[in-house]
């Protein structure tokens, strides 16, 4: 199938890489180390607090989490407090990949994040990933008061599978009801294990993510069991009602695209509030691999401002 172009800076700066290859159960080990974050180098120009801890998980199982917080004194409103779920497959990555997207929330809002190191497939499966950061974010609730945190402005977000994983979580958040979520931020999340749409099959190897990696981890997740949950994959959730006010974005150029498209469409016919952003000639996580690259910095500041007036309009000064 054809394949819509690239964003020119963008596709400049990829052609320079080599190609990515279809992650399987050979490449994976030799992957995850590369797929680590470093965050020493993020909190070095910034001034904050880092605090390591651990939360418990459904099972019994203790989670690594670190907290960031502005160095500065907090509102006395309270802080906007982001749970981040990091991407990678569900295969791959820590806590600390892609930290420097919700760092950019805490620089223009002042906001705390959280972020945990939730259990990988295929060493666990099924609803664990989820589960586990479920268990986040009702450890982030229930420790607000002490994080300086606002309770009615808590923050679900993450990328690529952490998208996923953030959506999983909030629809398990509101299922239970507890606790509120104020807003979801999906960045080209992993939505859906069919891995049948248009955009699927247009961006089979080589790509950034392809449709060949997207089964393998999507395999390792569900065993090849069928279907999973929906907390799992969220696609297949028939009821998108009473979610928080979303936002959705995605490249053109890129496997998730229709599925992204997809579960937006169906939040607004839901009655939802979501916002959706379809970049351009974005490949899968552009803004995270060349975060200067121009499109990226659109992709970036208009996230953080819809965060932030979204934020405002439930929670006016």
């Amino acid at each position: 199938m054809n394949r819509p172009a690239l964003d020119p800076e963008l596709g400049a700066l990829l052609a320079s890489l080599p190609d990515f290859p279809p992650l399987d159960a050979e490449t994976l080990p030799l992957m995850r180390p590369y797929a680590s974050g470093l965050v020493e180098p993020l909190l070095a120009t910034r001034d904050v607090i880092r605090r390591e801890d651990t939360v418990t998980s459904a099972d019994g199982s203790p989670l690594p989490i670190t907290v960031i917080s502005p160095a500065g004194a907090v509102s006395t409103v309270g802080a906007v407090g982001v749970l981040w779920l990091h991407g990678g497959g569900m295969v791959m990555g820590d806590r600390f990949s892609q930290l420097d997207i919700p760092l950019e929330w805490l620089d223009t809002l002042g906001a705390v994040v959280v972020t945990v190191d939730y259990r990988l497939a295929p060493d666990v499966s099924g609803a664990t990933l989820v589960d586990d950061g479920y268990a986040a974010l009702r450890w982030l609730a229930d420790n607000a008061d002490e994080l300086g945190i606002d309770p009615t402005r808590i923050v679900v977000a993450g990328t690529s599978a952490g998208g996923g994983i953030a959506a999983g979580v909030t629809l398990l958040a509101r299922d239970r009801s507890t606790p509120a979520v104020a807003a979801q931020v999906l960045v080209c999340p992993m939505l859906d294990h069919r891995n049948d749409t248009a955009s699927a099959h247009q961006f089979t190897a080589p790509a950034v993510w392809s449709r060949e990696s997207n089964a393998f981890a999507w395999h390792a997740v569900t065993g090849g069991d069928a279907p999973p949950s929906p907390y799992v994959s969220p696609s297949l959730a028939s009821d998108l009602s009473g979610l928080p006010p979303t936002y959705i974005d995605a490249g053109s150029a890129e496997v998730f695209r229709d599925e992204d498209v997809d579960y937006a469409s169906r939040i607004w016919a839901a009655g939802g509030a979501a916002e959706l952003h379809v970049w351009s000639g974005g490949f899968h996580g552009f803004d995270a691999l060349y975060p200067d690259a121009e499109l990226s910095r659109a992709a970036r500041a208009t996230r953080t401002a819809w965060l932030e007036r979204t934020l405002t309009r439930s929670h006016p000064v």
